[in-house]
């Protein structure tokens, strides 16, 4: 319930979390309860004793954030440092249901989508959908050829191998070198750990571009660190079509999302 109520722009998630708490939202009738699940297409959902109704959810939203480092992946408040929601006006903010489409570490930089459309998300974050993420590493060290190519074969990370994965050489300094690495899977904080894992430690993660979708689009300037652009058409369609929004099901129990 606490999610339909964000899809809306009724509240946040942390607001609507609370509001559930004080037994002011109520479904076909009964006060609900945190965790609860709801059919918006077929149940009521009362709040305050006002009827809402999908009709009142905003209007899609599909944007691309550069995010900077210090900032967290998140819509809640975390330990006062600065949310991704910090970056955007209050338009867009507040009542929108806005959210992270997957999630950068806190001191990694670069391409992050948002958007208030959940079930996007959901089919956009599954296993299933290997949506390519380009990025820019800094590690530390030189490493050599058959580092790299152990790291394009995959390496074993918990009892799971990794996925295959593009690696080039960008750069080499003095005592790092800058790699440019392809992923078509995001497990957490993946580059770091098999960096870490091979001996060469990451300085710096930048995201560059989620498939063609790319803080500098040819021909175009970069977008600067801490502001947001809105998708062009191509892009949304792109995000759409790689997960086939129409011909996938969303489970039984994300049924929340269909707003």
């Amino acid at each position: 319930m606490q999610k339909i109520l964000s899809q809306w722009g009724i509240a946040s998630r942390r607001q609507a979390e609370k509001m559930i708490e004080a037994g002011q939202v109520r479904l076909n009738g009964s006060v609900v309860h945190l965790g609860q699940k709801a059919n918006p297409e077929t149940d009521e959902i009362e709040v305050d004793g006002k009827l809402v109704k999908p009709s009142n959810r905003p209007q899609s939203i599909y944007l691309l954030l550069n995010k900077p480092a210090g900032v967290v992946s998140t819509c809640r408040v975390s330990r006062n440092r600065p949310t991704i929601l910090d970056l955007l006006p209050k338009t867009l903010s507040q009542g929108q249901g806005i959210h992270p489409v997957g999630r950068l570490d806190a001191e990694s930089t670069g391409a992050l989508l948002l958007t208030n459309d959940g079930a996007l998300t959901f089919l956009l974050t599954h296993p299933r959908h290997h949506v390519p993420k380009t990025y820019h590493v800094w590690v530390q060290g030189h490493p050599p050829e058959s580092v790299l190519q152990a790291w394009r074969q995959g390496v074993d990370l918990l009892g799971k191998k990794t996925l295959p994965a593009q690696v080039q050489i960008l750069q080499r300094g003095v005592e790092d070198t800058l790699l440019e690495i392809v992923l078509t899977e995001g497990r957490n904080r993946q580059i770091r750990r098999v960096a870490e894992l091979l001996s060469y430690p990451v300085i710096h993660l930048h995201r560059t571009a989620i498939g063609p979708i790319q803080l500098q689009p040819k021909g175009g300037s970069v977008l600067p660190s801490g502001h947001y652009r809105y998708l062009n058409d191509f892009e949304i369609d792109f995000l759409k079509n790689r997960v086939h929004l129409t011909s996938v099901q969303v489970p039984a129990d994300m049924k929340e999302y269909r707003v």
